[in-house]
C-alpha cells in the first residue's frame, strides 16, 4: 500500500506555532505516568515544537520527541531529557518494544493510521500505553470577541482548514482506534491572553497559512480593525478556553 504522502502545513508558520500555542494541562501528563508500569522511555509523535515534549519529560526519564517537519523540530524547546529527531510517524526509527508511552498531542489526524498503529505496536512495550489528545474551537470571554472569532475560525478561513480538521471537531471519535480503552479525566485548556497574543495564535493556524498563500493577503490584519476596539483595549486579558479529547488505551 502506499504510505499517505506527508502535508506539512505548518512548514511557513512554524515560528509563530512554537511562540503562539497554548500549553496543555499538567493534569493530562500526571494521569498519563500514572497509567505506565514503568516511566523508562517516552516517544512524543507529531511533537511540532515540543509543546508536549517537555511536560512528558518531568515524568520519564527519556523521551524520543519525533515530527516529520524540519521546520518544526527547528523550533523545539531545548530540555536535557528530550531527544528531537526528524522521522515520520509511521517510520520512527526507534527500536522494538523501547517505549512505555506512544503520545500524540493535537497531530494523529495528520497520519497514515494504518500504518501508524503498526508502528505503534511494534515499539510499544508489552502493556505500554498510547496516548492521543486534541482540543477543539475556542471559547473566548466577551460576547462580542467570541462571535467575531468564531466567524473568522468558520467562515473567514473555514474553507482552507486541511479536510483531516474534521477530525480535531469531532474529538477523534471517528478515528479508529485498536487499543484496550482508558478512560481519561475531563480536561480542557486555558489561557489568559492579551490581544497580540490572541493575533499570534490565529496567525499559527493551518487555514490562516493557506488563506495568506492563496489570496495574498493576511486575514488576521483585516479581522483586526474590528476584533481590536470590540476586545477592549490591545493590554486587557481575556479568558481563553479549549475543550479537550483524548484517546487512550492499552497497546496490548
Amino acid at each position: 500500500m502506499t504510505p499517505k504522502p506527508f502535508s506539512d502545513h505548518f512548514k511557513d508558520v512554524a515560528r509563530q506555532y512554537a511562540e503562539s500555542r497554548p500549553g496543555y494541562p499538567a493534569a493530562l501528563f500526571d494521569w498519563l505516568a500514572a497509567q505506565c508500569a514503568d516511566r523508562a522511555c517516552a516517544w512524543d509523535c507529531g511533537a511540532g515544537s515540543g509543546q508536549a515534549s517537555v511536560m512528558l519529560a518531568r515524568d520519564f526519564r527519556r523521551v524520543i520527541a519525533t515530527d516529520a517537519s524540519p521546520t518544526q523540530i527547528a523550533q523545539a524547546r531545548a530540555h536535557e531529557r528530550v531527544e528531537y529527531r526528524v522521522a515520520p510517524a509511521e517510520a520512527s526509527g526507534l527500536p522494538d518494544q523501547s517505549v512505555d508511552l506512544v503520545a500524540v498531542a493535537q497531530a494523529l489526524h495528520w497520519f497514515d493510521l494504518e500504518a501508524f498503529y503498526r508502528e505503534v505496536r511494534r515499539v510499544a512495550r508489552p502493556d505500554g500505553v498510547f496516548a492521543a489528545w486534541t482540543y477543539g474551537v475556542m471559547m473566548v470571554e466577551g460576547d462580542a470577541v467570541d462571535r467575531l472569532l468564531r466567524a473568522y475560525y468558520h467562515e473567514t478561513v473555514g474553507p482552507w482548514w486541511p479536510a483531516e480538521r474534521r477530525h480535531v471537531e469531532t474529538g477523534y471519535r471517528d478515528l479508529p482506534f485498536p487499543f484496550q480503552p482508558l478512560e481519561a479525566p475531563p480536561l480542557f485548556l486555558q489561557a489568559t491572553w492579551d490581544l497580540d497574543q490572541m493575533l499570534g495564535y490565529l496567525r499559527s493556524w493551518s487555514a490562516t497559512a493557506r488563506f495568506m498563500a492563496a489570496r495574498g493577503f493576511d486575514p488576521v490584519a483585516e479581522l483586526t480593525v474590528g476584533l481590536a476596539p470590540a476586545w477592549g483595549g490591545a493590554h486587557r486579558q481575556r479568558l481563553v478556553h479549549w475543550p479537550m479529547a483524548v484517546r487512550a488505551g492499552r497497546v496490548a
